[in-house]
């Protein structure tokens, strides 16, 4: 049986594999920074939504889909997330 690091690094030397995951990796480092400030801050999804002023159902949608790759969330609900969580937003463009 292959580990999920071996099937990764076989799926990647797929060129349109390849395209694809580094297409959807600021998606991915935006969920990660998202799930480790709410852990940092030892809060649920539930309590993130009561702060925010939603239902725990809207924060599921919210960090789940930066995965699907379907919704992008606005900058005001990425701003709501991060006050919740006891953070500030920074948006930048990179070279």
């Amino acid at each position: 049986m292959m580990s999920h690091s071996q099937l990764k690094e076989k799926a990647l030397k797929n060129k349109a594999v390849k395209e694809e995951y580094d297409a959807l990796k600021p998606e991915f480092d935006l969920l990660r920074e998202m799930l480790k400030a709410r852990t940092d801050a030892g809060l649920s999804q539930a309590e993130v939504a009561e702060r925010m002023g939603t239902k725990p159902p809207a924060i599921t949608r919210l960090e789940s889909s930066l995965t699907s790759g379907r919704h992008s969330p606005s900058i005001a609900t990425l701003k709501k997330y991060a006050d919740a969580v006891g953070c500030h937003l920074e948006i930048k463009f990179v070279h």
